[in-house]
């Protein structure tokens, strides 16, 4: 199996030093050379989509078309969305000064925070590593990526890529393991910016804060899927099947378990075998659609959920392929394993329900997750979201609000913090500055000591 080569602790540190002096020459600043850097990685995406295709299909068995809609299609809009609007979020903002600051003007500039590390995992490599590096060059940063060395031919090809792209002193790519990681970690940056467990980026975090480096922590949890008695079961199948086989369920954001009302229990089990068959033929192994689990590992880890209950649909696995079905599970304690981790593959537990009320309380009982899915009456469903919290939220559909990069993406409580995707990846990489400018043709006399009109002044405040 290829395996990616380490890069030198002295090579990070040279990369570092590299960036940040780059930064501080100024050339990152201006609107235009951000346009132009947008349009660079825009036709390298282009150039490049062929070898991150073929490179996709080699490490997970992700084809083309799914390649496409879920890693290249979401950079290129990102791409195009940020070229349009990135002289306008970059202008300075006139903001409404109090009377008390006569005869004072107040703005917000926004600048870039510095040097950025930006680190992948390996479900979706393209678009993880790449999304977040549209908002660095968009508000003006340099950055170091970190791609994940599980998928080793994808890796190799962002690297190649960006080296023939980028000058290694404005954008750059190191290689490797947690080791890597560590030694990256020890240096210090503007802004990290991380993808991945909740276990990693409490290190992240925790690393960060010796320096007082703001991070962005993209994570994951259990996204609960609830389908009450008034939901369209051949509906919420379909759109439920398809957003946990997207990927074989390794997506941060897929339905996680499933919170079925006992009323329709049983026609949503025959419903998603239906679909399922439907989605990905009568042997989801032989589909040319179907994504394999990225390791041995991985694969012997959800492979062994399916004996925390009782299998009602899928459950074929076929370990020298990290091929597994897609499963329902039924009669699972929540106290089982595969209630208590992000499963992160095709196995869905169910938990039952009698009331609505009741799955919202098994709802908040719970980590906050990244995402939630409600199926079942629109106005129940705008309920069920006042009275849970989750990163994002679909009622009646599931992952589609990743889609679209007009409303933010990010993690609340353990399942991350901050926000990206459009404005918010401008943000995100960016520090608001607020700047007071006072004219020099007049210089009241209130602020200044000894203070004697201090009974008008404090009418004014």
């Amino acid at each position: 199996m290829m395996k990616v080569e380490n890069t030198s602790t002295e090579r990070i540190k040279a990369l570092v030093a590299g960036q940040k002096e780059y930064f501080r020459s100024g050339s990152t600043l201006s609107v235009a050379f951000r346009k132009e850097m947008l349009r660079k990685l825009q036709q390298a995406l282009c150039e490049w989509e062929k070898p991150l295709a073929e490179a996709l299909y080699a490490d997970l068995h992700k084809s083309y078309e799914e390649a496409y809609m879920t890693e290249l299609s979401i950079v290129k809009c990102e791409i195009r969305n940020h070229l349009r609007h990135v002289a306008r979020w970059s202008r300075r903002k006139c903001c409404a000064t109090p009377l008390k600051m006569f005869p004072s003007r107040s703005r917000i500039v926004s600048e870039p925070l510095g040097s950025a590390l930006i680190i992948a995992p390996w479900n979706y490599p393209v678009q993880l590593l790449l999304n977040p590096l549209v908002g660095a060059i968009s508000a003006g940063c340099t950055a170091l990526l970190k791609p994940s060395p599980y998928v080793p031919h994808v890796a190799k090809v962002l690297e190649e890529m960006i080296r023939a792209t980028f000058d290694e002193k404005y954008i750059a790519v190191v290689q490797g393991n947690r080791d890597v990681n560590t030694a990256l970690l020890a240096e210090r940056y503007d802004i990290i910016f991380f993808t991945g467990s909740p276990s990693l980026g409490r290190t992240v975090m925790s690393a960060a804060a010796k320096n007082l480096t703001p991070v962005v922590l993209e994570l994951g949890g259990k996204s609960p899927c609830i389908v009450d008695r008034d939901a369209d079961i051949e509906m919420a199948a379909r759109r439920i099947v398809w957003g946990k086989g997207l990927n074989a369920g390794q997506t941060c954001i897929a339905p996680d378990y499933l919170l079925l009302h006992t009323a329709i229990k049983e026609r949503f089990v025959e419903a998603f075998k239906r679909e399922s068959c439907r989605l990905h033929g009568e042997d989801a192994s032989r589909s040319a659609h179907y994504v394999r689990m990225v390791n041995d590992r991985a694969f012997e880890r959800v492979a062994g959920y399916l004996a925390d209950g009782q299998v009602v649909a899928g459950g074929h696995t076929k370990p020298e392929e990290r091929y597994i079905e897609p499963t329902l599970l039924d009669g699972v304690s929540p106290d089982a394993p595969v209630m208590q981790e992000e499963i992160f593959g095709p196995v869905f537990p169910i938990m039952t329900f009698e009331d609505t009320d009741e799955a919202i309380d098994f709802v908040v009982g719970r980590e906050k997750p990244l995402a939630l899915y409600y199926f079942g009456d629109t106005k129940r469903g705008w309920e069920v979201v006042r009275r849970t919290s989750s990163g994002g939220a679909c009622i009646n559909d599931t992952i589609m609000h990743i889609v679209n990069e007009n409303v933010p993406f990010g993690g609340v409580g353990n399942s991350g913090m901050g926000r990206y995707h459009g404005r918010e990846s401008f943000e995100a990489f960016s520090h608001r500055r607020a700047v007071v400018v006072t004219p020099t043709w007049l210089d009241l006399p209130f602020r200044y000591m000894p203070y004697t009109l201090f009974k008008l002044v404090k009418k004014l405040l």
